[in-house]
């Protein structure tokens, strides 16, 4: 199960800001001529709007005065608010333009470099988490760009009026201006209690989600261990605190605009006040009071900046939330090829890796032969998994080297490595619509239905996937199947691919032991010829293995041929025998055999055992 996300944020640093502000930076870019279009069209909104008061001041003294100009002015009027009108409405579908590129391109950038990382890297955030940062967090930052240009936008109207007040009338203009302070400490203190309660807010959705993607994963372990109503408690136990998060977000908005409420009257009469007194004075007219009336409205329209600000700041907490996957260290790669025909020999040189502080790997020099087939055997934790994903570079030792036929992995192109190293798991995910795509699915040329079709009876896959309603077209999420099954597919699909170098990480655990033996043979036979490294935990594969290398607690305590190993090394037997049965795979039976499969793996038991015994 992966931490909770809420230490994954307390450790965020000022690096993951900068760069979740870079990203933010990157994705305007990336849509920089309708970012520039939508700044553009609210900045020529707002210049209507700015212009209308003025315009209609003037106009009502010209139709007061029956001035012949009258006329020409009031069309003037109709096409300034036909102006801003249409530069709204422009500025509004730009904006969704804006919004839905930006988070594309934001979604881009982070699969990007997720899928660029090495996996124990990407398995530090939980996928409830990860798809929240990828959903509704990457949502949320895409809006920041038009958000920051409508921000910009929304700060004209307010400088502008107040710029048009000192022309109409200083008196009129100083009368606003007492105010201004306590308009800059709101807008201060609604930022910062946004970005509090924002943030607050999304951990605590990153952590449900989380929660909730898990327990569906686990669905089938839920219902059978009747434990629905204690999953539901625990995925919505922060459900309270979410609603208080929420309730607060509103609460900081509904306070300001309720503070702004009281204060945006007093403004207004304070000019109307004033205007009024200059009026009777004969310093202004009545279409300048007017002016000055709407100028001060205008000026005092804090409710835009706040609106762009929340936006702003909503959508820069939530980058911030999705850049800690642009923070994952990226497994990059080189410009080497491997040399053609290469017979796949794999050297590992001082091999050192840790994890969470503590060396999981220590100093491993061994050198296996091209061609060979090499089982790597050890109690569970000394490292075996770990040394398969170093072998066809999952993940990069920490110190060391891992050469294929004499060039470093770090060194070999993407395209060359995922050519020539294929992989097989103990639990593998299957790709793709149908059964045919989840078998062909790699880095390359796709193979065709043939290759396919061999490739699933080499994994002894062949004859439940041709039982299926619709055979090799048969849709996955159509094909009840069970581990055992879906283990055949990983290893067909691994076969399918098969470069110089394939390693097969545990990938037979949950089949029985007539179908592995004959995967073996496949392997052995069938499949292009390479090196094979094979997580071992049955007694026949380390039988049948030209080398077998033994670890334990990360080290290499032997190598060499079975044979050798079970002779000299008493310690290396109790690795089979720690399981309780011959070879931690059914290779022993305990009572009478009962039917053909079970004499078949009976047969085949004695014969390993006669194997081991030699």
């Amino acid at each position: 199960m992966t931490p909770p996300d809420a230490a994954v944020d307390r450790a965020e640093t000022p690096a993951v800001e900068r760069g979740a502000d870079q990203a933010l930076v990157a994705v305007a870019r990336h849509s920089g001529g309708r970012t520039a279009a939508v700044l553009g069209c609210t900045v020529a909104a707002a210049a209507a709007a700015l212009a209308e008061p003025a315009v209609l001041g003037h106009t009502l003294d010209l139709l007061l005065r029956g001035a012949p100009s009258g006329p020409a002015w009031t069309l003037l009027c109709a096409a300034v608010i036909a102006a801003e009108v249409a530069l709204d409405a422009a500025a509004a579908r730009l904006t969704g333009e804006v919004d839905g590129r930006s988070a594309a391109r934001l979604r881009r950038l982070v699969l990007a470099r997720l899928l660029r990382t090495a996996p124990h890297h990407a398995a530090r955030h939980a996928p409830g988490e990860t798809a929240a940062r990828l959903t509704a967090h990457a949502t949320e930052a895409g809006k920041v760009p038009a958000a920051a240009a409508h921000a910009v936008a929304a700060l004209l109207p307010p400088v502008g009026a107040v710029a048009a007040l000192f022309l109409i009338d200083p008196w009129t203009a100083l009368a606003f201006l007492l105010g201004v302070p306590l308009l800059v400490l709101l807008l201060r203190a609604f930022a910062r209690d946004t970005l509090s309660s924002v943030a607050r807010y999304q951990q605590v959705q990153l952590a449900t989600a989380g929660r909730l993607v898990e327990a569906l994963a686990g669905a089938r372990t839920i219902a059978a261990a009747g434990t629905a109503d204690r999953e539901r408690t625990r995925i919505l136990a922060r459900l309270p605190e979410l609603g208080t998060e929420g309730r607060r977000m509103w609460r900081v908005y509904g306070g300001t605009a309720a503070r702004s409420a009281a204060l945006m009257p007093m403004l207004l009469y304070a000019v109307l006040a004033v205007g009024g007194i200059r009026l009777s004075a004969g310093a202004i007219g009545i279409g300048e009071l007017l002016a000055a009336v709407r100028y001060a409205a205008l000026a005092a329209g804090v409710g835009a900046v706040t609106g762009g600000l929340a936006a702003v700041v909503r959508g820069r907490a939530a980058a911030r939330r999705t850049a800690a996957l642009l923070a994952l260290p990226a497994l990059d790669h080189g410009r080497s090829e491997l040399p053609e025909g290469g017979p796949g020999t794999l050297e590992l040189r001082d091999v050192r890796v840790v994890r969470g502080g503590s060396t999981v790997l220590h100093d491993i020099s061994l050198v296996i032969p091209g061609g060979s087939t090499v089982a790597v055997v050890g109690r569970s934790g000394a490292g075996k998994t770990l040394f398969a994903a170093v072998a066809g570079r999952l993940t990069d030792p920490d110190a060391g080297q891992v050469l294929l036929d004499g060039v470093p992995l770090r060194e070999v192109t993407a395209e060359a490595l995922r050519r020539e190293v294929g992989y097989a798991f103990d639990r593998p995910v299957l790709l793709g619509d149908t059964v045919e795509d989840a078998i062909a699915f790699g880095a390359g040329t796709g193979p065709g239905p043939e290759a396919v079709r061999a490739a699933a009876r080499a994994a002894g896959a062949d004859l439940f996937v041709r039982r299926l309603p619709h055979g090799y077209g048969t849709r996955l999420a159509d094909a009840p199947m069970s581990g055992g099954e879906v283990q055949r597919l990983g290893l067909a699909r691994a076969f399918c691919h098969a470069g110089r170098l394939l390693v097969l990480d545990d990938a037979t655990s949950s089949l029985d032991t007539v179908t592995a033996r004959e995967v073996e043979r496949a392997l052995a036979q069938e499949i292009r010829p390479g090196t094979r490294i094979v997580v071992a935990h049955r007694l026949s594969s380390a039988v049948r293995a030209d080398l077998v290398v033994w670890l334990e607690d990360g080290r290499v305590r032997a190598a060499g041929t079975h044979g050798e190993l079970w002779q000299q090394e008493p310690d290396y037997r109790s690795v089979f025998a720690a399981d309780g049965k011959a070879g931690a795979g059914g290779e022993a039976t305990t009572g009478p055999a009962t039917g053909p499969a079970t004499q078949a793996a009976g047969e085949t038991a004695a014969e390993t055992a006669a194997e081991a015994a030699r």
